[in-house]
């Protein structure tokens, strides 16, 4: 959502038309984030403000991720969770009953104050033995003042007072994926992962076995991909530049046939389509 959709809190310019012709073509989809602070619904109505109209059962949060996880592992469980409405509304509708006496596990999300009394109780808790999870490990998150300590810098911190690592189950874990697979009804061969993140969006996406396509409005800038052991399908300035309804494998497939390369790291484009 947030660099390939949105920017801070305006959208993309070219993502309300790349929206429409994605349902103009009866093309399923999913608009994935690891930020757990928010229900769907919530997003839903953020979203529409912002011009971009996306349905409630389109859109997959790391907490929607975390909570089918959880129902996966042990059903009817009890969890004692440092985070916001998306992931206690997340739990609740799959039975967990929240509580800090002796839970199974601490579920760690994004929260707007991470306090120390409640940063305290969960490093007692696990210490204790309960169960260790959290729904993402980005380390910052955006904000309009600059960056702010996300999920993965309070576990990390968790982790040093118990030496107990948790079990990040939002991007770029595959299982974030296959369970938005799963709800898609989809199949890794036939589905792209589009992405503004190489070290979260394309790795989990390669790591799910999807074609990935890297688009250059959110972190990851077009100077810093060759960092990394691993590479996009396809480089793009924005999804404004996706045209629906063709399958961006078999381009890549043709580029490298003809000569081409798969990935033009100069321009940042490429023919593309999704």
């Amino acid at each position: 959502m947030d660099g390939v959709l949105m920017r801070e809190e305006n959208p993309v310019p070219g993502a309300d038309e790349f929206l429409r012709n994605l349902a103009a073509a009866g093309l399923g989809y999913l608009v994935l984030t690891n930020n757990s602070i928010y229900t769907a619904r919530d997003l839903q109505v953020r979203l529409r403000g912002a011009g971009l109209e996306i349905p409630a059962d389109r859109i997959w949060t790391s907490a929607l991720a975390t909570a089918q996880f959880l129902h996966s592992q042990r059903p009817g469980g009890t969890a004692h969770v440092v985070g916001e409405a998306g992931l206690t509304t997340a739990l609740h509708d799959i039975g967990y009953v929240l509580t800090d006496r002796a839970p199974d596990y601490v579920v760690l999300g994004e929260t707007r104050t991470y306090s120390f009394e409640a940063i305290t109780r969960a490093i007692r808790l696990v210490r204790s033995g309960a169960r260790f999870i959290a729904t993402n490990p980005d380390p910052t998150g955006p904000s309009l003042e600059g960056l702010l300590p996300a999920t993965g810098s309070v576990a990390a911190l968790i982790t040093r007072a118990t030496g107990v690592a948790p079990y990040f189950v939002g991007k770029p874990n595959p299982l974030m994926m296959r369970s938005a697979l799963n709800a898609l009804e989809a199949h890794s061969e036939t589905t792209v992962m589009i992405g503004d993140r190489m070290d979260t969006d394309v790795v989990a996406g390669l790591e799910a076995g999807m074609d990935t396509v890297l688009v250059l409005t959110g972190v990851t800038a077009l100077s810093e991909i060759d960092r990394f052991p691993y590479r996009p399908s396809l480089v793009l300035p924005s999804v404004a530049e996706l045209a629906v309804g063709m399958n961006p494998r078999l381009l890549a497939r043709d580029r490298v046939a003809d000569g081409s390369p798969p990935l033009d790291l100069e321009t940042g484009c490429a023919p593309s389509t999704v």
